[in-house]
């Protein structure tokens, strides 16, 4: 059997409409045909996986704060966390975890 090579995907490659599992016969690498279970399977996976690595060195989810901002005051920070090569999360959290610690350090 010859190896097939899958054809190289970048950001201006088309989309075609769905597959429809149950009509089409799509196969994953190992041969075994993909049902809709297993690529409901597949995405539930990837969305576990996704998004930053725990804050606190544990398999466990860090919790979240989010706020507004003046759009200024976002474009500001996006301007300096770009030329420091950081998310304006990042940047956020830099100055979040300042403020407490000098707020410890007087009580």
């Amino acid at each position: 059997m010859t190896e097939r090579t899958p054809p190289p995907i970048t950001s201006s490659t088309p989309i075609g409409p769905d597959v429809d599992l149950d009509r089409d016969d799509v196969r994953l690498a190992d041969g075994t045909r993909l049902t809709e279970q297993q690529a409901a399977d597949i995405v539930d996976e990837v969305r576990r996986r996704g998004g930053r690595p725990s804050l606190t060195g544990r398999a466990a989810v860090s919790p979240r704060i989010a706020f507004r901002v003046d759009p200024r005051v976002r474009d500001s920070a996006a301007q300096i966390a770009d030329r420091e090569g950081k998310t304006i999360s990042q940047l956020a959290r830099e100055a979040l975890e300042a403020r407490v610690a000098a707020e410890r350090s007087t009580s």
